[in-house]
C-alpha cells in the first residue's frame, strides 16, 4: 500500500541516504515521535552514512551493507567503542523501520532490511515483594495511623501502588478529579496524560474500598488542594523507605516493585493477561516482554 507524504516525494532509488534520512525524521514529527526518539533514530543513521560509501544510493543499499554495518558498530567501529546489546538492538529497529518506511511508499524496489535478524534485548527479572513480604509491608505501612500523630499518608502510598501498579509519574501526576468516587460500588482511578502522544497509556483502573477507606481520612488530614500527593519523588521514596526499615524487610520498596508486584498479584489470581496488559498502560508489543518475565517471576516464588 503507497502511504506517500510530502517530505517523501522527492526521494527515490538514486537519492542519498542523508536526504532520506531527513525526510523521514520529519515524517517522524509529524507522527508525534518523541524528540529522544528521533535524536536516536538519527544518531543510528548518521553512523550508517558515516559507514558506507558516500556515494552510495539508498536503492544500492543491501542486507550485506547492513549486516556488515551491524558488525562494525558491534565491534567498537574500529576505535573500541563499546555498543551495548540495547543499542545495537535500536540500530536494527531503526534500519528496519527506515528502509520498511522507503518500501512502503515505493521509493525503494526491495527492503534490504526485511531479513536482518533482531537482537532482541530482555533486561533483568525485576525484584518483587512475596505474598509475606507484602503483608508485612502494608502492616507496617498500617502502623503509622496507630501512632500518636497519625501519619495517613504511608498506608494510602503503598496500598494504592500495590492495587494499581501505576508508575512514579503517573501517581506523582494523580489530581482529585481523577479519582471518582461516584460510584459507591465501582470507584476508580482515571490515569491521564497532558500529552496527546501519551493518550494511549490513559484508563480506568478499579479501586478496592479498603484503599477508598483510608483515602478519605487521607482526604481530611492532608486536605489536597489539587495533586493528590502533593509532595516531591523523593519524598515519595522516603516513606516507601521508611515503611520498609519498618517493617525490617531486606528489599528497599519502590515504585517499580510495588508495579511488578501488582502485575504478578493479578497473574496469580488468573486476570485474563491483556486485562492487565491494559491496567498497566502498555502496549501488545511491550506485553510479550512482560508476559515472559511474569511466567518466570512465578515459577522463581517460594514454594511454586
Amino acid at each position: 500500500m503507497l502511504i506517500l507524504n510530502l517530505d517523501i516525494a522527492h526521494i527515490n532509488q538514486g537519492t542519498l541516504l542523508q536526504p532520506a534520512m531527513k525526510s523521514w525524521c520529519f515524517y517522524l514529527q509529524d507522527q508525534r515521535r518523541s524528540a529522544y526518539t528521533i535524536k536516536a533514530f538519527e544518531g543510528d543513521l548518521n553512523l550508517l552514512a558515516r559507514f558506507l560509501p558516500p556515494d552510495r544510493a539508498i536503492g544500492k543499499i543491501t542486507i550485506n551493507d547492513l549486516n556488515h554495518f551491524l558488525n562494525w558498530v558491534k565491534n567498537g567501529r574500529g576505535k573500541d567503542i563499546s555498543c551495548s546489546p540495547k543499542s545495537l538492538s535500536r540500530r536494527v529497529t531503526t534500519l528496519k523501520s527506515f528502509f520498511r518506511w522507503l518500501h512502503q511508499n515505493g521509493r525503494i524496489q526491495t527492503n534490504p532490511a526485511e531479513n536482518i535478524v533482531q537482537h532482541t534485548v530482555i533486561s533483568p527479572i525485576p525484584i518483587i515483594l512475596t505474598e509475606n513480604e507484602q503483608i508485612l509491608a502494608l502492616a507496617a505501612a498500617h502502623k503509622y495511623l496507630e501512632e500518636a500523630k497519625p501519619d495517613t499518608r504511608p498506608f494510602t502510598l503503598l496500598k494504592l501502588l500495590l492495587d494499581t501498579g501505576i508508575k512514579k509519574g503517573e501517581c506523582l501526576s494523580i489530581k482529585l478529579q481523577h479519582i471518582d468516587l461516584g460510584k459507591v460500588n465501582d470507584p476508580f482511578l482515571f490515569v491521564r496524560y497532558p500529552d496527546v502522544k501519551d493518550r494511549n497509556k490513559e484508563r480506568k483502573i478499579a479501586l478496592s474500598r479498603a484503599w477508598i477507606k483510608i483515602y478519605r481520612t487521607y482526604l481530611e488530614q492532608y486536605n489536597p488542594i489539587d495533586a493528590i500527593f502533593p509532595w516531591s519523588p523523593r519524598r515519595l521514596e522516603y516513606i516507601l523507605e521508611d515503611i520498609s526499615n519498618e517493617a525490617e524487610l531486606t528489599k528497599h520498596i519502590s515504585f517499580s516493585m510495588c508495579r511488578w508486584t501488582c502485575a504478578l498479584n493479578d497473574w496469580q489470581q488468573g486476570i485474563e493477561p491483556d486485562a492487565i496488559r491494559q491496567k498497566l498502560g502498555i502496549s501488545k508489543i511491550q506485553w510479550r516482554e512482560v508476559k515472559m518475565k511474569l511466567i518466570k517471576l512465578e515459577r522463581e516464588l517460594p514454594n511454586s
